[in-house]
C-alpha cells in the first residue's frame, strides 16, 4: 500500500501544527462503520476505503506518540512512523476475528514508534529482546514514579526492585540507566570555551590514521610500478620454475611440497630449492632493472 494518500501527506516535513489541525476534520467511525469498511477493504483492496479507515484513526496515532514525548525525538517524525504502523495494520487486520480495528491498529502504531525510538536513541544498539525493550520504555516511567532524577545513581535495593518488576537482571537495569543518562553526543559540538563561529570542535582532535589522498595515490603508483617490475623479472624463469613459484606463492590455494614433488617426480627438497632459487632470480633481476 502507498504511504501517501490523496490529499494527505504523511511525511515529517509537514508542519506539525497544520497537520494536527487538518486531521481533526476527518470524522471518527462507529464500531459498525469500522467493521463494514474493514470487511469491504479485505475483499476489494480499494484505496478509497483504506483512506477512510486511516484518516479516521490519525488522532489515535497522535495520542500514542504523545506518550513518548519525553525521549526528545521530533514529534513529527514519530507521528510519521506511527502512521506507517497504521498503514501496516490496514493490510493485516482480520475483521471477522471480533476485534475493533482501533484496538488492533494500536499495537502496530506502538510497535512502529518504539522501533523508531530504539533506532534513533543511540548509535549503540540498546537491545532487541522483548524484556530489554520493556526495560527501555519503562525505566524512565518507574524513575519518575519514584521521584528519581536521571543524574542520580540507583541504590542496590531500587535496582533489584526494578529488575524484578521488569523481569531483567540488575546488570541490565544498571547498563540501561547509564545509557539513558548519557545520550549520544555530536562530534561537531564546540569545545567548552571555544567561539561559536569558527571555534574548535571535538572532531578536530580525532586523529585519522588512514592515509590521505596524496599518500593513497603515491601508494597506488608505487604498487603499480612494483607489479610491472615483477612481471618483467619473472620472465627470467623457465616454465617449471614459473609453475612451481605460482603454485607455491601466488595461487589462491597454494600446493604443498609433497604435491609438487609428485607432479614433477622430484624430491620435496628439490621443489623447495627451485622455489627459493626462483625468488632469488626475480629479486636480482628487479635490482638490475631498477
Amino acid at each position: 500500500m502507498e504511504k501517501t494518500f490523496a490529499g494527505l501527506d504523511f511525511t515529517p516535513e509537514l508542519n506539525l501544527a497544520r497537520y494536527l489541525q487538518k486531521i481533526r476534520r476527518y470524522p471518527l467511525l462507529s464500531q459498525e462503520e469500522e467493521y463494514q469498511l474493514a470487511v469491504e477493504y479485505k475483499k476489494t483492496q480499494n484505496q478509497k476505503i483504506a483512506y477512510q479507515l486511516i484518516t479516521s484513526h490519525l488522532r489515535l496515532v497522535v495520542k500514542v506518540v504523545a506518550k513518548y514525548k519525553g525521549y526528545g525525538l521530533p514529534l513529527d517524525e514519530m507521528i510519521a512512523e506511527g502512521n506507517i504502523g497504521l498503514i501496516y495494520a490496514i493490510n493485516k487486520f482480520e475483521p471477522d476475528k471480533g476485534f475493533r480495528f482501533s484496538t488492533y491498529a494500536l499495537w502496530w502504531i506502538k510497535a512502529s514508534v518504539q522501533k523508531y525510538i530504539l533506532n534513533s536513541w543511540s548509535l549503540v544498539k540498546l537491545g532487541t529482546t522483548a524484556a530489554q525493550k520493556k526495560l527501555f520504555f519503562n525505566l524512565r516511567k518507574i524513575k519518575n514514579q519514584l521521584k528519581l532524577t536521571d543524574d542520580r545513581e540507583l541504590s542496590s535495593n531500587i535496582l533489584q526492585e526494578i529488575a524484578n518488576s521488569l523481569d531483567v537482571s540488575v546488570q541490565e537495569v544498571t547498563t540501561m540507566n547509564t545509557r539513558l543518562k548519557s545520550h549520544d553526543g555530536s562530534l561537531n559540538l564546540p569545545i567548552d570555551g571555544a567561539d561559536e563561529e569558527g571555534g574548535a570542535e571535538w572532531l578536530d582532535f580525532i586523529y585519522d590514521s588512514k592515509p590521505n589522498q596524496e599518500e593513497q595515490l603515491a601508494y597506488r603508483e608505487t604498487l603499480n610500478y612494483r607489479r610491472k617490475l615483477f612481471y618483467q623479472a619473472i620472465n627470467v624463469l623457465n616454465p617449471r620454475e614459473k609453475d612451481i613459484l605460482y603454485k607455491r606463492r601466488m595461487a589462491d590455494e597454494s600446493m604443498t611440497l609433497d604435491d609438487l614433488s609428485r607432479i614433477y617426480n622430484i624430491s620435496k627438497e628439490r621443489v623447495r630449492q627451485i622455489e627459493l632459487n626462483s625468488i632469488r632470480k626475480i629479486s636480482k633481476t628487479i635490482g638490475v632493472i631498477q
